[in-house]
């Protein structure tokens, strides 16, 4: 028995799924999709957990499921988007929502604070604010390095490993876009490759026209162009190209009660066919 005076130790904030070898130069990963809730958490905010539950790109990780079985990892988040975003740099921090002065080092003055979406959110996804009084900074820094920094120290080794051993890397950064807004209405899938910088076009190329055939409405960059994750990994001079796919909750879920739809299926084969088409495209992932 362990000394119960001492903490136990946390659940890892991560989920890798890998295959047996790895022999495609491809790293999926889902930073949004986590769903397990801190009780120390739930009981500091002022919502319920499906408010809470708004913020996650809910089952992106199982629509991208079949990747390992192709030849490539997965990862994803467990800890919830609106606990610790890993889509933001580390230190990306409102000072509205602290006890006390944050040091000069923190990104204090980005768009994404000034929306409330910082590292740590203000609000979920709907607006609301999430919490009932202001946190201490080290609640932050404790958030920041038991979650972002072991979710990023694990796909920047994923994406060197894997530009190491093929001299390439292709990163598909996974997420979800609501259906509110004109964008979800009228596309089913958004590309962010930073307008052409994180990524090589005739892999952007390749991916549009993967999703076209299959039927589905495709836009590049509007309005999601890209986040922390595609602009920090993505540098096609250097072998490692960075895309971001946002999928329609539409297709797929029931956004009010966070259910999947019957027609989750389908979108899943669809997204087992592009990872099918990507892994058979290694010569122009390369190229």
């Amino acid at each position: 028995m362990p000394d119960m005076d001492l903490p136990l130790p946390r659940a890892a904030p991560l989920r890798l799924a890998c295959p047996p070898a790895q022999t495609v130069p491809l790293v999926f990963a889902s930073p949004h999709s986590g769903r397990d809730y801190p009780p120390e958490f739930l009981a500091e905010t002022r919502l319920d957990p499906l408010s809470l539950r708004r913020s996650e790109d809910s089952f992106v990780d199982e629509l991208f499921a079949a990747a390992p079985g192709f030849g490539a990892p997965l990862l994803a988040a467990t800890f919830p988007r609106a606990y610790c975003d890993a889509n933001r740099e580390p230190w990306e921090l409102d000072p509205g929502m602290f006890e006390e002065p944050l040091p000069v080092w923190v990104n204090a003055s980005s768009s994404r604070v000034s929306a409330g979406l910082g590292t740590i959110p203000r609000i979920v996804a709907s607006g609301e604010a999430i919490y009932r009084r202001k946190l201490a900074f080290a609640e932050a820094e404790r958030r920041i390095q038991s979650c972002w920094q072991p979710y990023h120290d694990q796909l920047a080794e994923l994406v060197g490993t894997t530009r190491r051993r093929f001299g390439t890397c292709l990163l598909i950064d996974c997420h979800s876009m609501p259906a509110s807004g004109t964008v979800a209405k009228s596309v089913d899938f958004v590309l962010g490759d930073a307008h052409g910088t994180s990524c090589a076009p005739h892999i952007t190329r390749l991916v549009e026209r993967t999703l076209t055939e299959l039927g589905y409405a495709v836009r590049r960059n509007e309005p999601y162009s890209g986040g922390y994750v595609t602009r920090h990994y993505g540098r096609p001079g250097e072998g490692v190209n960075a895309l971001q796919i946002e999928i329609a909750r539409s297709l797929y879920m029931d956004e009010a009660r966070i259910e999947r739809l019957p027609g989750f299926d389908s979108v899943r084969d669809a997204l087992t066919a592009l990872i099918s088409a990507l892994a058979g495209g290694v010569g122009v992932l390369a190229g």
